[in-house]
Protein backbone atom coordinates (compact mmCIF):
# COMPACT_ATOMS: atom_id res chain seq x y z
CA UNK A 1 0.00 0.00 0.00
CA UNK A 2 1.05 3.48 -0.92
CA UNK A 3 2.59 5.00 2.36
CA UNK A 4 3.49 1.80 4.13
CA UNK A 5 6.73 1.54 5.41
CA UNK A 6 9.66 -0.31 3.64
CA UNK A 7 10.49 -3.76 4.18
CA UNK A 8 14.41 -5.05 4.10
CA UNK A 9 15.65 -7.74 1.83
CA UNK A 10 17.22 -10.00 3.82
CA UNK A 11 19.13 -11.24 0.71
CA UNK A 12 22.63 -9.66 0.46
CA UNK A 13 24.01 -7.50 -2.24
CA UNK A 14 27.61 -8.37 -1.49
CA UNK A 15 29.57 -9.46 -4.27
CA UNK A 16 26.69 -10.21 -6.64
CA UNK A 17 25.81 -9.16 -9.60
CA UNK A 18 22.84 -7.37 -11.19
CA UNK A 19 22.60 -7.52 -15.50
CA UNK A 20 20.53 -4.54 -16.91
CA UNK A 21 19.83 -6.25 -20.60
CA UNK A 22 18.11 -3.45 -22.73
CA UNK A 23 17.63 -2.99 -26.61
CA UNK A 24 19.55 0.29 -26.48
CA UNK A 25 21.85 2.15 -24.41
CA UNK A 26 19.57 4.45 -23.21
CA UNK A 27 17.03 2.56 -22.17
CA UNK A 28 19.49 0.58 -19.93
CA UNK A 29 20.69 3.24 -18.04
CA UNK A 30 17.42 5.34 -18.16
CA UNK A 31 15.15 2.70 -16.93
CA UNK A 32 17.55 0.48 -15.30
CA UNK A 33 20.45 2.03 -14.40
CA UNK A 34 19.50 3.29 -11.02
CA UNK A 35 18.87 -0.54 -10.17
CA UNK A 36 22.21 -1.19 -11.33
CA UNK A 37 24.21 1.53 -9.45
CA UNK A 38 21.92 0.79 -6.40
CA UNK A 39 23.59 -3.04 -6.18
CA UNK A 40 27.06 -1.59 -7.19
CA UNK A 41 26.84 1.21 -3.93
CA UNK A 42 25.91 -2.06 -1.95
CA UNK A 43 29.24 -4.36 -2.72
CA UNK A 44 27.72 -5.70 -5.74
CA UNK A 45 28.76 -5.62 -9.53
CA UNK A 46 27.00 -4.46 -12.24
CA UNK A 47 26.85 -5.46 -16.19
CA UNK A 48 24.73 -3.43 -18.79
CA UNK A 49 24.41 -5.40 -22.26
CA UNK A 50 22.87 -3.29 -25.03
CA UNK A 51 21.35 -5.10 -27.88
CA UNK A 52 21.72 -2.20 -30.42
CA UNK A 53 23.74 0.80 -30.19
CA UNK A 54 20.56 2.81 -30.85
CA UNK A 55 21.68 4.48 -34.46
CA UNK A 56 18.57 5.24 -35.50
CA UNK A 57 17.72 7.24 -32.81
CA UNK A 58 18.93 11.31 -34.42
CA UNK A 59 17.06 12.96 -36.93
CA UNK A 60 19.85 14.97 -37.01
CA UNK A 61 23.10 12.83 -36.88
CA UNK A 62 23.82 9.96 -39.10
CA UNK A 63 23.44 5.98 -38.21
CA UNK A 64 26.92 5.79 -37.74
CA UNK A 65 28.38 8.41 -36.35
CA UNK A 66 25.47 8.42 -34.03
CA UNK A 67 26.17 4.73 -32.97
CA UNK A 68 29.78 5.76 -31.99
CA UNK A 69 28.28 8.48 -29.86
CA UNK A 70 25.40 5.66 -28.68
CA UNK A 71 28.67 3.31 -27.58
CA UNK A 72 31.05 6.33 -26.28
CA UNK A 73 28.35 7.20 -24.03
CA UNK A 74 27.75 3.72 -22.79
CA UNK A 75 31.32 3.31 -21.97
CA UNK A 76 31.88 6.21 -20.58
CA UNK A 77 28.53 6.11 -17.87
CA UNK A 78 29.27 2.41 -17.01
CA UNK A 79 32.55 3.58 -16.13
CA UNK A 80 30.89 6.18 -13.72
CA UNK A 81 28.88 3.51 -12.21
CA UNK A 82 31.76 1.45 -11.87
CA UNK A 83 30.17 -1.06 -13.99
CA UNK A 84 30.86 -3.26 -17.42
CA UNK A 85 29.28 -2.28 -20.72
CA UNK A 86 28.46 -5.28 -23.39
CA UNK A 87 27.15 -4.89 -26.64
CA UNK A 88 25.25 -7.01 -29.61
CA UNK A 89 25.86 -5.75 -32.86
CA UNK A 90 22.16 -5.79 -34.15
CA UNK A 91 20.61 -3.29 -36.22
CA UNK A 92 18.36 -0.59 -33.98
CA UNK A 93 15.00 -1.13 -34.98
CA UNK A 94 15.72 -4.59 -36.06
CA UNK A 95 16.51 -6.64 -33.73
CA UNK A 96 15.59 -10.52 -34.55
CA UNK A 97 13.41 -12.66 -32.33
CA UNK A 98 15.88 -15.86 -32.79
CA UNK A 99 17.74 -18.30 -31.16
CA UNK A 100 20.87 -17.01 -31.87
CA UNK A 101 20.38 -13.49 -30.04
CA UNK A 102 19.10 -15.58 -27.38
CA UNK A 103 22.39 -17.90 -26.78
CA UNK A 104 24.20 -14.84 -27.17
CA UNK A 105 22.23 -13.09 -24.55
CA UNK A 106 22.55 -16.81 -22.47
CA UNK A 107 26.83 -16.92 -23.17
CA UNK A 108 26.94 -12.87 -21.29
CA UNK A 109 24.34 -14.45 -18.60
CA UNK A 110 26.74 -17.75 -18.02
CA UNK A 111 29.95 -15.83 -18.42
CA UNK A 112 28.75 -12.90 -15.72
CA UNK A 113 26.78 -14.93 -13.46
CA UNK A 114 24.18 -12.59 -12.16
CA UNK A 115 21.77 -13.20 -9.64
CA UNK A 116 19.57 -10.43 -10.58
CA UNK A 117 18.47 -9.83 -14.43
CA UNK A 118 16.68 -6.78 -15.13
CA UNK A 119 15.04 -6.22 -18.94
CA UNK A 120 11.95 -4.75 -20.64
CA UNK A 121 8.37 -5.69 -20.45
CA UNK A 122 6.85 -7.17 -23.33
CA UNK A 123 4.06 -4.65 -23.35
CA UNK A 124 5.60 -2.62 -25.51
CA UNK A 125 4.90 -0.18 -28.24
CA UNK A 126 8.04 -0.80 -29.39
CA UNK A 127 8.81 -3.72 -31.10
CA UNK A 128 12.96 -3.71 -30.47
CA UNK A 129 11.61 -3.95 -26.81
CA UNK A 130 9.08 -6.29 -27.35
CA UNK A 131 12.24 -8.73 -29.00
CA UNK A 132 14.36 -7.88 -25.79
CA UNK A 133 11.56 -9.36 -23.59
CA UNK A 134 12.11 -12.66 -26.22
CA UNK A 135 15.56 -12.82 -26.45
CA UNK A 136 16.04 -12.61 -22.24
CA UNK A 137 13.43 -14.64 -22.17
CA UNK A 138 15.09 -17.97 -23.92
CA UNK A 139 18.12 -16.56 -22.53
CA UNK A 140 17.73 -16.95 -18.95
CA UNK A 141 16.34 -20.63 -19.97
CA UNK A 142 19.35 -21.57 -21.80
CA UNK A 143 21.16 -20.47 -19.50
CA UNK A 144 20.36 -22.42 -16.79
CA UNK A 145 20.39 -25.75 -19.01
CA UNK A 146 23.46 -27.73 -17.80
CA UNK A 147 22.98 -30.41 -20.85
CA UNK A 148 23.32 -26.83 -23.50
CA UNK A 149 27.09 -27.34 -24.07
CA UNK A 150 28.25 -23.98 -24.32
CA UNK A 151 31.48 -21.98 -23.42
CA UNK A 152 30.80 -21.19 -20.11
CA UNK A 153 28.71 -23.76 -17.27
CA UNK A 154 25.10 -23.03 -16.99
CA UNK A 155 24.12 -20.84 -14.10
CA UNK A 156 20.21 -20.27 -12.87
CA UNK A 157 19.24 -16.62 -12.71
CA UNK A 158 17.52 -16.25 -9.16
CA UNK A 159 15.36 -12.86 -10.11
CA UNK A 160 14.24 -11.75 -12.78
CA UNK A 161 12.55 -7.77 -12.60
CA UNK A 162 10.96 -6.00 -15.83
CA UNK A 163 11.88 -1.81 -15.60
CA UNK A 164 9.78 0.49 -15.60
CA UNK A 165 9.66 2.73 -18.91
CA UNK A 166 7.74 4.87 -20.98
CA UNK A 167 7.43 3.25 -23.47
CA UNK A 168 6.49 -0.54 -21.80
CA UNK A 169 3.59 0.82 -20.34
CA UNK A 170 0.82 -1.69 -21.34
CA UNK A 171 -0.08 -3.95 -18.36
CA UNK A 172 2.73 -2.75 -16.49
CA UNK A 173 2.02 -3.58 -12.65
CA UNK A 174 4.40 -2.74 -10.70
CA UNK A 175 5.41 -5.44 -7.12
CA UNK A 176 8.37 -4.14 -5.78
CA UNK A 177 9.84 -0.43 -5.07
CA UNK A 178 13.80 -0.13 -4.82
CA UNK A 179 14.90 3.00 -2.87
CA UNK A 180 17.89 4.47 -5.15
CA UNK A 181 18.13 7.50 -2.81
CA UNK A 182 22.03 7.18 -2.27
CA UNK A 183 22.38 6.55 -5.83
CA UNK A 184 19.97 9.15 -7.25
CA UNK A 185 23.04 12.10 -8.06
CA UNK A 186 25.92 9.35 -9.31
CA UNK A 187 22.57 7.18 -11.87
CA UNK A 188 21.28 11.28 -13.17
CA UNK A 189 24.87 11.89 -13.68
CA UNK A 190 25.98 8.76 -15.59
CA UNK A 191 22.34 9.17 -17.85
CA UNK A 192 23.48 13.09 -18.63
CA UNK A 193 26.14 11.18 -20.61
CA UNK A 194 24.05 10.60 -23.05
CA UNK A 195 22.57 13.71 -25.17
CA UNK A 196 18.94 12.27 -25.61
CA UNK A 197 18.88 12.20 -21.34
CA UNK A 198 18.68 16.31 -22.08
CA UNK A 199 15.33 15.84 -24.68
CA UNK A 200 17.40 16.44 -27.96
CA UNK A 201 15.59 13.70 -29.88
CA UNK A 202 12.53 14.79 -28.12
CA UNK A 203 11.24 13.54 -25.02
CA UNK A 204 12.38 15.17 -21.85
CA UNK A 205 13.74 11.61 -20.20
CA UNK A 206 15.82 14.14 -17.87
CA UNK A 207 12.25 15.37 -15.89
CA UNK A 208 10.81 12.13 -16.59
CA UNK A 209 12.99 9.58 -14.99
CA UNK A 210 13.44 12.34 -12.06
CA UNK A 211 9.74 12.98 -11.45
CA UNK A 212 9.16 9.11 -11.88
CA UNK A 213 12.01 8.46 -9.47
CA UNK A 214 10.19 11.37 -7.01
CA UNK A 215 6.57 9.92 -7.60
CA UNK A 216 7.75 5.92 -6.71
CA UNK A 217 9.36 7.69 -3.91
CA UNK A 218 6.38 9.16 -2.63
CA UNK A 219 4.73 5.69 -2.95
CA UNK A 220 6.96 3.95 -0.91
CA UNK A 221 7.97 6.17 1.95
CA UNK A 222 11.37 6.12 0.58
CA UNK A 223 12.93 9.93 -1.23
CA UNK A 224 13.40 8.42 -4.82
CA UNK A 225 12.59 4.90 -5.81
CA UNK A 226 12.16 2.86 -8.76
CA UNK A 227 9.33 0.85 -9.71
CA UNK A 228 9.68 -3.13 -10.90
CA UNK A 229 8.04 -5.54 -11.83
CA UNK A 230 8.41 -9.54 -11.28
CA UNK A 231 6.94 -12.34 -13.21
CA UNK A 232 3.94 -13.83 -11.85
CA UNK A 233 5.58 -17.30 -11.23
CA UNK A 234 8.17 -15.05 -8.80
CA UNK A 235 5.66 -14.09 -6.74
CA UNK A 236 4.71 -17.61 -5.68
CA UNK A 237 4.64 -18.25 -2.07
CA UNK A 238 4.92 -21.80 -1.23
CA UNK A 239 4.39 -22.58 2.66
CA UNK A 240 3.80 -25.18 5.48
CA UNK A 241 1.26 -22.90 7.12
CA UNK A 242 -0.04 -19.10 6.97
Amino acid sequence: MPGRPPVGDAETAASSTLMAIAAHPGDAFFAMGAPVAHRIHHGGHGVFVSLSLGEKGSVTIPPSEYGALQREATVRAAQMLGAQAEFLAYPDGQIPINDEASLAVCDMIREYQPAIVVTHWRGSWHKDHRACFEIVDGAIFYAALPALARKQPAHSVKKLFFAENWEDSEDFRPDTYLDISAVFERWTEACAVFPMWRGENGFRYDDYYRSLARANGCLSNFEYAVALMSPAEQLTRRVHSL
